[in-house]
């Protein structure tokens, strides 16, 4: 589902076929998410989804290599995600991705805050925290699905994983005045 969705999308990027812009998808969002109270939990459950998932992938363990010399604990299997999704909000809107690349600062450095939490004040795994917050999120998110009047399945859902914090950021550029679409 997600993962054939990811590779479909990269595969459309790299050939230079990707015509969706940046207008299709929050209109597209827009008509899917209509309902009152899901606009108002997605202020919570988008952030709860991304900061979890971005924590449940720097926990997955990744190799020690040689090559990177000093800077081996720096990359992880995270660096590749955020290269990929800042690489898709760029191709969609260069705008909208500098925003969102501020926030991914501030989840990694909320992330390495977790970290040196449970090394140095026997705080639960950085991991399991995300896994919580990752589970908050999706509870949340179904709650808000389920007041839709047209309800999305849950494939559907996957899909917008990468658009909604484009949406959501456009939605705060847009009460700062900044235009963008």
């Amino acid at each position: 589902m997600l993962h054939q969705y990811i590779i479909d999308l990269s595969l459309r990027m790299a050939s230079g076929t990707e015509k969706r812009k940046i207008n299709n998808i929050l209109d597209d969002f827009d008509k899917a998410h209509t309902s009152p109270s899901n606009r108002f939990l997605q202020w919570i459950y988008i952030p709860l989804l991304t900061f979890g998932l971005l924590g449940l992938v720097w926990s997955i363990p990744f190799p020690h290599l040689e090559f990177l010399g000093r800077y081996n604990g720096f990359v992880n299997w995270a660096s590749f995600l955020i290269a990929f999704a800042i690489y898709y909000y760029y191709k969609v809107s260069p705008l909208l991705s500098y925003g969102i690349l501020l926030i991914v600062f501030a989840f990694s450095a909320g992330i390495v805050g977790l970290e040196k939490a449970h090394i140095n004040n026997n705080w639960p795994m950085m991991g399991t925290v995300c896994l919580l917050i990752f589970t908050l999120g999706l509870i949340l998110q179904f709650a808000g699905s389920g007041s839709e009047t047209k309800p999305t399945g849950f494939s559907p859902q996957m899909k917008t994983l990468l658009d909604s914090p484009l949406w959501l950021m456009s939605l705060i550029f847009r009460k700062a005045g900044v235009k963008v679409r």
